[in-house]
C-alpha cells in the first residue's frame, strides 16, 4: 500500500485529497480558498489573477500534515487559463482566466483568419472561443502589444503549478487533456499547431512538452513524484471512473455533455469540441447555454425555490398537459441559435397551472440536454448510462424525468471532488509505473463513485419518446432546420 495526493486548483479554491494507491479510499483532505477569492467584494468574478495566490492556497490546504507520507502528487486545475512567460520564465502580466470574455472578438477574428469554423474544427477539433488560450493570445497581441512581444512561452494553470512544484526546471510539461483545450493542439493528430500560435500572437513561443497519461513530469529533490497533471474536466472524468458507453451531463447554470470515445471527432459545425482525456482516450464535448438557469428562472416566476419547483412538477404528468418550454433563455450553442430567446408553447386554459409550467421547465431543460446528447450519439458515440453531476441532480423531478428523456440508465453520484480524486488516481498510476507494479496502458482499478441508479421502466420509454417528439415539433416549428446542418 502506498499513499498519493491529488490537488484540484479550481477558480475559487484548492482542495487536496490523499488516497490509498490500491483502492482509492480517501484518507485525508485539505481545503483553502484562493486568497484573492477570500477577499469577497465580487472577487469570485475576477478574470485575471496573480497565480502566486494558487501557491498560497495550496500551502494553506496542505497544513496540518495533510501530505505526510505522500509518495506522488497529481495536479488538476481550472481549464483555459493562460500564463504568458518571458524568456526568463517570469510572468509578463497576471494570469488570464477561463471566464474572461474580453477575447470574444479576438476569437471571432481568428475563426475568419483561418477560413471559418470548419477549418478550425479540422485543424484542432475546436472552434475558438473567448475562453481558449489561442483567443487570449490574439487579445494580448491587440490590447497589450508590449506584453505580447515579451511573451516567449505559454502555460495553462495545471502546467504552471506542476512546474512550480518541481522547482521551475528548464523542461516544462503538460498532458494530452490540457493541451487539447488550448486551441493550438489537435487531439486527432496529437500534435501542436505552432502556426496557429503565430496567427494569434504574431510570433512563435515555447510550448510545453505533452506527456503520456502515466508519464511523470518529474521528481522533486525530496523524491516526491509529480505526475503529468490535467484539466478539471479530464480529471473529474478519471475520478468518476467513466469509460466507453458512459456520458457525463454537468448541470450548472449552463450545461456540458461529454463522453468517453475511442477517437477524436472532427465536427465542421463546431458543435462538438474534441478534447483528449487523461487515459489515452478522447472526450468529445457538447455545450448548452441553458440548464439550471431555466429551473431558477421558472422558480422565481412561480415564487418558489428549486425544491418547491420540483414538488410542483411532480404534481403534473409527462408532457405537462401540452406545455412545451424551449429553454433558450440565453440564446443557445446546441443548436446554434446565439440570438434567440426562450419559447413557451401549448398554452390552453387547462394547461395554465403552476404545476404544468414547473413540469415543462424540467422537461425543456432535459430535452435540450438530450438534444445535445444526440449530437454525440449521431457521431457513433455509445451512451448506455449517463452520470448527472451538480446539485440539481438531487432534485426528485430531475431523477424522475431524466431517465425517460435521456434514454439511458441515470447515475447520480455522491457529492465529492472528483477532479482531485482523478488527479490522485493519475499520481497512483505514474507511481505504479515507476515502481514496476502497473502498466502504462492500464490505470489503477479504484473503487467507483458511490451512486444512486435510476432506470427508465418499460412503460416510461415510449412516454419519454412522446415528450421528446412534442418538444422537437415545437423546436422545428419555431426554429426550422436548427439541427439540419449538424447538430
Amino acid at each position: 500500500m502506498g499513499i498519493v495526493a491529488g490537488l484540484d486548483s479550481s477558480s475559487e479554491y484548492t482542495r487536496i485529497v490523499v488516497c490509498d494507491t490500491d483502492t482509492g479510499a480517501v484518507l485525508r483532505q485539505g481545503y483553502a480558498p484562493h486568497a484573492a477569492e477570500a477577499e469577497g467584494d465580487g472577487a469570485a468574478k475576477r478574470t485575471e489573477i496573480d497565480p502566486q495566490a494558487w501557491l498560497m492556497s495550496l500551502g494553506e490546504a496542505a497544513t496540518g500534515g495533510v501530505l505526510e507520507g505522500v509518495q506522488a502528487i497529481g495536479v488538476s486545475a481550472q481549464q483555459h487559463g493562460l500564463l504568458a512567460l518571458d524568456a526568463e520564465g517570469s510572468l509578463v502580466r497576471p494570469a488570464l482566466l477561463g471566464n474572461d470574455k474580453r477575447a470574444q472578438s479576438a476569437a471571432a477574428d481568428l475563426v475568419d483568419a483561418l477560413g471559418g469554423r470548419a477549418a478550425w474544427a479540422d485543424a484542432v477539433g475546436a472552434v475558438p472561443t473567448a475562453a481558449q488560450p489561442v483567443a487570449k493570445l490574439r487579445w494580448l497581441a491587440r490590447n497589450e502589444p508590449e506584453a505580447a512581444q515579451r511573451t516567449a512561452g505559454v502555460l495553462q494553470p495545471h502546467d504552471w503549478l506542476v512546474w512550480q512544484l518541481l522547482g521551475r526546471p528548464a523542461r516544462r510539461t503538460t498532458d494530452r487533456g490540457g493541451a487539447s483545450a488550448t486551441g493550438y493542439w489537435s487531439a486527432a493528430t496529437e500534435a501542436y499547431r505552432p502556426d496557429l500560435v503565430e496567427l494569434a500572437l504574431g510570433h512563435q513561443v515555447a510550448l510545453p512538452e505533452v506527456l503520456g497519461p502515466a508519464e511523470p513530469a518529474g521528481t522533486t529533490p525530496e523524491g516526491l513524484l509529480i505526475s503529468a497533471g490535467t484539466g478539471e474536466t479530464m480529471a473529474a472524468s478519471f475520478g468518476l471512473g467513466v469509460g466507453i458507453g458512459d456520458a457525463v451531463v454537468s448541470l450548472g447554470a449552463s450545461g456540458s455533455i461529454f463522453a468517453v470515445h475511442h477517437e477524436a471527432l472532427a465536427d465542421s459545425t463546431g458543435t462538438i469540441t474534441s478534447f483528449a482525456d487523461a487515459t489515452g482516450m478522447h472526450l468529445p464535448v457538447v455545450h448548452t447555454l441553458n440548464a439550471v438557469r431555466v429551473l431558477r428562472g421558472t422558480a422565481e416566476l412561480l415564487g418558489t425555490d428549486l425544491d418547491g419547483l420540483s414538488e410542483l412538477a411532480l404534481k403534473s404528468t409527462p408532457g405537462a398537459h401540452g406545455l412545451v418550454l424551449l429553454p433558450y433563455l440565453e440564446g443557445e450553442r446546441t443548436p446554434h441559435l446565439p440570438h434567440t430567446a426562450g419559447t413557451l408553447a401549448g398554452l390552453r386554459r387547462e394547461s395554465m397551472k403552476a404545476e404544468h409550467l414547473a413540469r415543462a421547465s424540467f422537461e425543456g431543460m432535459l430535452c435540450g440536454l438530450a438534444d445535445a446528447l444526440d449530437v454525440l450519439r449521431g457521431r457513433g458515440v455509445a451512451v448506455r448510462r449517463v452520470f448527472l453531476l451538480g446539485a440539481a441532480a438531487e432534485l426528485p423531478a430531475v431523477q424522475a424525468v431524466a431517465p425517460m428523456l435521456l434514454g439511458a440508465q441515470v447515475v447520480v453520484v455522491r457529492a465529492a471532488d472528483y477532479a482531485a480524486i482523478g488527479a490522485a488516481r493519475q499520481a497512483a498510476w505514474a507511481l505504479g509505473v515507476a515502481q514496476g507494479t502497473l502498466s502504462p496502458q492500464q490505470p489503477p482499478a479504484w473503487q467507483g463513485a458511490a451512486a444512486q441508479l435510476f432506470e427508465p421502466s418499460e412503460d416510461e420509454v415510449p412516454v419519454g419518446q412522446a415528450v421528446r417528439q412534442q418538444f422537437g415539433a415545437v423546436r422545428e416549428q419555431t426554429h426550422p432546420g436548427a439541427f439540419a446542418s449538424g447538430g
